[in-house]
């Protein structure tokens, strides 16, 4: 108990630092802010699947997508929806979508899984183009808010929303262990009665909500969507390189990695505004760090070699259960 008050009084504090930040900032770091909290709360829900799960996603872009897209069409001319529902029916439409691709699709493994991802991603990508009610290439436009408070707050409360659900899920459930067991080995943890289809599925919806989310309130955000802008493939790498630059299945991982890669991508691009040394720049700075620190800097923390053993054990009688199992079958 005396060891949690500490933490729950951290927690309130950063809060109350976070919410004072619009008074105490001006336009363009507050807009910076806005965007280091959509990113951490997009790495965190793709570190879900990705980091605890396993199972490494090209097609989340999709979802972002989805979100973006129900808040252009429902809240635009025609149908002038308010923006909670705009945002609840983004959700519920990303998650719909993963379940129905999950279920074929999380029977692969590796590579094969991530292929699959990013074709469905890419698929959506072409069919946002042709289609009449997304706007095709010309894309959407949004009713303005010129509310920069707005959307940091709407950004912080999806951000605090993402991470506290995901430590309880993850953290402090039985979903999470049963996750991080089909991670290490879905033969052993079949072999404890887990339901890992279930499970994966599970994980993957959740996975894919998140990101709808705050698809809507960026559209809203930016007040204009086209394919490229949403469902490009630019999205999800983005995601994926901030989660290892912070570190692959661990909880503070993304986070770490979202305020380091979008600082750090802020600063190369205001020096070097130039295409080609911006991205050589960039890609060196995540080599280096990938090179030297293949945990991601959440390994300079201290305690995290020591989970890492942990989990190297873990994967390593994971990979004995089953030829454990089958001596214990013979007569």
């Amino acid at each position: 108990m005396s060891a949690a008050i500490p933490r729950i009084t951290l927690a309130v504090l950063g809060l109350a630092v976070l919410a004072s930040l619009p008074y105490l900032l001006d336009p363009y770091w507050l807009r910076i802010a806005t965007g280091i909290l959509m990113w951490a709360g997009l790495a965190c829900a793709w570190n879900i699947i990705g980091g605890y799960g396993g199972y490494i996603s090209f097609g989340h872009s999709a979802f972002f997508g989805i979100g973006a897209y129900a808040a252009g069409i429902l809240m635009g001319a025609r149908y002038g929806l308010p923006f909670g529902v705009a945002l609840l029916v983004g959700m519920v439409a990303a998650s719909i979508v993963a379940a129905l691709i999950g279920w074929p699709t999380l029977r692969l493994r590796g590579a094969y899984f991530a292929i699959a991802t990013w074709a469905f991603a890419e698929m959506l990508l072409q069919l946002a183009t042709i289609l009449e009610i997304t706007g095709g290439t010309a894309g959407l436009t949004l009713p303005p808010l010129l509310d920069e408070r707005f959307f940091f707050y709407a950004m912080l409360v999806a951000a605090v929303v993402t991470y506290g659900a995901s430590y309880v899920l993850l953290e402090r459930s039985r979903f999470g262990y049963r996750l991080k067991a089909v991670r290490d080995s879905e033969v052993a943890a079949e072999s404890l009665g887990i339901n890992t289809t279930l499970v994966k599925i599970q994980a993957f919806v959740l996975s894919a909500a998140i990101p709808a989310v705050f698809g809507g309130i960026y559209a809203y955000w930016i007040t204009f969507i086209n394919p490229t802008s949403v469902l490009g493939a630019d999205i999800t790498d983005q995601m994926v390189v901030m989660v290892l630059l912070g570190g692959l299945g661990h909880f503070w991982g993304p986070a770490i990695g979202a305020v380091s890669m979008y600082l750090v991508n802020r600063l190369i691009w205001t020096q070097w505004a130039n295409t080609t040394a911006y991205i050589a720049i960039l890609g060196a700075v995540i080599a280096v760090v990938v090179l030297f620190l293949p945990d991601g800097l959440v390994s300079l923390w201290p305690g995290t070699r020591r989970l890492r053993l942990v989990r190297a054990l873990a994967r390593q009688v994971g990979r004995q259960a089953p030829r454990t199992g089958a001596a214990e079958e013979k007569p």
